[in-house]
């Protein structure tokens, strides 16, 4: 199912009222408003980013198409909640292992990160409602079918997501490339989330505080930052690496002293 686009006032208030996942709306600023307040209020309370635009943002994303001054763009799949996120890890019988994108509004980025996360064997990829990329036909593809196996959660807030997922006895290790502690150094075998900045900002001062702790990549050469996807990858693989060490050790540790 790809990220399409939705036209008209009907097409869109239904698409709300079924519940189907939608990444964001656009209403036009010459529009009746009584003919958008209903969708606008719809959105609010389903808690989808509604984004009052000029009308020929919404010809240009549905060319010839009668759109009313409404258009949205579904999701390629449907999102899940952050419990289901923790559920999927409890019945594999595993320690949480989870991405956090603060901010990562690069969809090739996001569909590399879950192809990612599909190959390490990661519980689920975590992003917020608002200035974050969804699941868009380009994340789809990117993902090279990963976006179909690694379920996605979407937050409006992910500071007090973070809040929640501490209390569920998660660790959350955010990614910063001033942090003194590099990821080698670091204990990645517990329950664990790992929260990625977006490229340039990198983690906001939120986010930053409300980590457990921090982690850099080592750099030895002349660029001081790594691309978000490659970033979370070298991480979660070096996750991947304490744990099965760490699963060996307790197989074999029973006859050791």
């Amino acid at each position: 199912m790809s990220g399409e686009y939705l036209a008209g006032k009907h097409p869109v208030l239904e698409a709300l009222k079924a519940g189907r996942a939608l990444n964001k709306i656009w209403l036009s600023n010459q529009a009746q408003r009584s003919l958008v307040q209903p969708i606008a209020d719809e959105a609010k309370a389903r808690g989808v980013v509604v984004q009052f635009v000029d009308k020929r943002k919404l010809d240009s994303l549905v060319p010839g198409v009668l759109h009313q001054g409404v258009v949205a763009q579904a999701a390629a799949v449907s999102y899940f909640d952050m419990e289901d996120l923790l559920a999927r890890a409890s019945e594999r019988g595993e320690a949480p292992l989870l991405v956090l994108l603060d901010e990562v509004e690069d969809p090739h980025n996001l569909g590399s990160i879950l192809r990612t996360a599909d190959c390490t064997g990661a519980h689920g990829v975590i992003v917020p409602k608002r200035r974050s990329a969804g699941l868009t036909a380009v994340v789809a593809k990117t993902s090279a079918g990963a976006v179909e196996y690694v379920p996605v959660a979407r937050v409006a807030n992910l500071a007090q997501t973070i809040e929640r997922l501490k209390e569920a006895g998660v660790w959350i290790a955010g990614a910063d490339a001033a942090a003194s502690q590099d990821v080698y150094g670091a204990d990645l075998t517990g329950p664990l989330a790992i929260v990625i900045g977006s490229e340039g900002r990198g983690l906001s001062r939120l986010v930053r505080e409300k980590c457990d702790f921090l982690l850099s990549l080592p750099m030895f050469g002349r660029i001081n930052s790594l691309n978000a996807s490659v970033a979370a990858g070298v991480i979660l693989y070096e996750a991947v690496r304490q744990r099965r060490g760490q699963a060996r050790a307790l197989e074999g540790g029973h006859a050791s002293p």
